[in-house]
């Protein structure tokens, strides 16, 4: 089967999954005798692109990457002004959602995949947004449309966080799960534990292109909040906002709090948890000791991981290990997303 594919939002992400796609394609054919073709590119500073006979991808990356605007590319016999132009009129089966994203509104990635899945695209996204404040809504118009809502990128990048509970625990009851999801924070405890001053730790993470400019989002744990309301909401079904997990960040962490861990043996984290309990769910962001009896004392530099309980596995643990000092990229983030694709296709 061919499949026609629409990117909105073509950043590092985008773009490091155009070239994953491309690299895997004789394995898609060979395995799911799938094949495709790029109908539809949006970008935010580089015009938008729709040829429903296939665009070329390299000269769109090439373009972009120069700084170049896209839209010489584009070949539709309608305007095309915008992404939900490109959704209306690029004919895609498949759309991949990576716009920025307004976490506190889920916009303007909630419009992006009702409008895809209205046409009857299946949708995938790395948007934690649309999670968080469209789940039921965008899983049931996806099922009455006969198409898939994935999202396995929003938490932990490539690693199956979602769907090891969707599809390998099945009829499991999760109790609880507890892990480290922002590797902003981990790297900069983990400098701060071998002698640099918060300051210094931080400064690191932004020259490395980890941390914005503006840490916020980072360091005062609400990019970790929105991911356990995401988990939250999916895997208990049981909406929250990234507000009610109320998250406390590592601003408060002193070099001394970190050296007299270091001294008990302990490391200081920035634990993300929920626990569902006689039907009532706790949950939280703050910093916490750990000593080498938690899976997540190992977890340093960029590493992220999470432990889940259940009523018949007590404990599964996933991580993912980055080398010393380098960051979690878009490669990870962008598999997610292929193998979300790979998942829908081979069904």
């Amino acid at each position: 089967m061919h499949y026609k594919l629409a990117l909105i939002g073509f950043g590092n992400v985008a773009r490091s999954l155009a070239r994953l796609l491309v690299r895997k394609q004789e394995l898609l054919k060979s395995k799911y005798d799938v094949t495709f073709s790029f109908v539809g590119i949006s970008t935010g500073r580089h015009g938008c692109a729709v040829n429903p006979n296939g665009l070329d991808i390299q000269k769109a990356l090439d373009l972009a990457e120069s700084g170049q605007d896209i839209s010489s590319l584009n070949d539709s016999q309608f305007p095309i002004a915008n992404s939900l132009d490109v959704i209306q009129h690029c004919g895609a089966d498949a759309l991949f959602e990576n716009s920025p994203v307004n976490t506190q509104t889920g916009q303007p990635a909630l419009d992006h995949i009702r409008a895809a899945l209205n046409l009857g695209m299946h949708a995938i996204t790395a948007n934690k947004g649309p999670v968080v404040h469209g789940y039921r809504e965008l899983t049931q118009l996806a099922e009455s449309k006969g198409k898939k809502f994935r999202f396995e990128s929003a938490v932990m990048g490539g690693a199956p966080v979602f769907s090891v509970m969707r599809e390998a625990f099945p009829l499991a009851e999760l109790e609880s799960f507890k892990g480290i999801f922002n590797a902003t924070t981990n790297v900069i405890l983990s400098r701060m534990e071998s002698g640099e001053t918060y300051e210094q730790a931080l400064a690191h993470a932004q020259k490395i292109g980890l941390a914005e400019t503006d840490p916020t989002n980072d360091v005062d744990g609400w990019d970790a909040a929105i991911k356990v309301a995401a988990l939250v909401t999916v895997l208990w079904d049981a909406p929250i906002t990234p507000q009610e997990v109320n998250p406390t960040g590592i601003r408060g962490i002193t070099t001394e709090m970190i050296a007299q861990a270091k001294a008990d043996g302990k490391r200081y984290k920035l634990v993300c948890f929920a626990e569902k309990a006689d039907g009532k769910i706790k949950v939280g962001v703050t910093p916490q000791l750990v000593d080498a009896a938690s899976p997540l004392y190992g977890m340093m530099d960029s590493s992220t991981g999470i432990t889940f309980r259940t009523d018949v596995i007590l404990d599964y643990s996933i991580s993912v290990s980055e080398k010393p000092g380098m960051a979690g990229g878009p490669v990870e983030t962008a598999y997610g997303l292929f193998a979300d694709f790979a998942n829908i296709v081979k069904e």
